[in-house]
């Protein structure tokens, strides 16, 4: 493979941010644009001066031929478009969720095994310096064994698009749960050392999101709420709650805390902002004591790192069974709250 990766793009949303990150890296050609929205595929193509723009990406990888394809659509269509990628012989960094469900999240990751590429998930909570540093923590041992953690995102009032697709089940896969609990759950999954999840016993509910598209005469028929019980193969146990709309203390509120044997740590946001702040807490010389992380100015960046995976053989942060297993967490909750009782997984 050339020095120069021949990348291509669909989906111009959170998209046009990893487009941009391609472009300034030095080491990778912007080779193709895809979007449904012309107007968003045309401002784009002038930002970058990339002039091979495509609203069907089928034809895109037909004519194009990219080394590496970035997946950043709604939801529905992360598994064919990511097959489809991979089947013509790139490499895929595909957005999060993974896919709608593990079942379209195992094709993914057979056809990369059969046609040998690399498929990465943009967990892009790894990505976050604070969590970079608590990362290097637990992997030094000063946490000691994590048996318990507990993560949440709650949003007072905070659904996005409200009426487009997040909203509706059949493009998105779900409500909250499916796009904020993924990044959370994984950050936790990820901090515990990627224990695999064998049970979870889960509730969803849709009381204010219900309430307030009856009002406004909007689509949306996903959960408002989720939360969660996650039992390990380890002994270990994460709970979850996740909400676009619930009557909280704040507007934003996330936060990840990691019960050890040694230590505990949290990763946390400040105020209703989207920095964040890590801390560790424990007994130092006999005296219990909480201190602040030292967080780096920057960490790794997934897009970056995705292209230095492909062209350097560095090995990658996310690999697709960390994927798969974050679905089959998310697959489960939504089983086990549609039950009413704890399922295996």
């Amino acid at each position: 493979m050339s020095s120069r990766l021949r990348v291509a793009v669909v989906g111009l949303g959170i998209g046009s941010h990893h487009a941009r990150v391609v472009a300034g890296s030095g080491k990778a050609e912007l080779v193709a644009l895809c979007d449904a929205s012309p107007a968003r595929l045309e401002h784009c193509g002038k930002e970058l001066a990339v002039k091979t723009l495509f609203n069907d990406y089928k034809k895109m990888l037909r004519e194009t031929r990219p080394d590496a394809v970035i997946v950043a659509t709604p939801n529905v269509h992360h598994a064919p478009i990511t097959i489809a990628a991979l089947n013509a012989g790139a490499h895929v960094l595909c957005e999060k969720p993974m896919a709608m469900n593990t079942r379209e999240a195992l094709r993914m990751a057979d056809a990369a095994d059969r046609k040998k590429r690399k498929l990465m998930i943009n967990f892009s909570y790894r990505f976050t310096p604070a969590a970079w540093a608590l990362k290097q923590i637990v992997d030094s041992g000063a946490v000691g064994d994590v048996y318990y953690a507990k993560t949440r995102w709650h949003r007072n009032r905070g659904i996005p698009g409200f009426g487009g697709w997040f909203g509706q089940k059949k493009l998105s896969g779900g409500g909250p749960l499916i796009d904020l609990g993924v990044h959370r759950i994984d950050m936790a999954m990820w901090l515990m050392g990627d224990p695999n999840p064998v049970s979870v016993s889960g509730s969803t509910y849709n009381k204010l999101g219900s309430a307030l598209a009856r009002k406004m005469k909007k689509s949306f028929d996903v959960e408002d709420l989720a939360v969660a019980l996650i039992r390990f193969d380890n002994g270990a146990t994460l709970i979850a709650e996740i909400s676009w709309m619930l009557n909280g203390e704040r507007n934003e509120d996330m936060a990840t805390y990691l019960y050890g044997t040694k230590a505990g740590i949290c990763h946390r946001n400040l105020g209703d902002s989207y920095d964040y702040e890590a801390c560790i807490f424990g007994e130092i010389g006999g005296v219990y004591a909480t201190s602040k992380v030292k967080i780096p100015v920057h960490g790794p960046n997934s897009v970056s790192h995705f292209l230095d995976v492909v062209t350097e053989g560095v090995k990658p942060i996310v690999t697709p069974q960390q994927g798969i297993n974050v679905m089959k967490v998310l697959d489960g909750i939504y089983k086990s709250a549609e039950l009413g009782r704890e399922v295996r997984l």
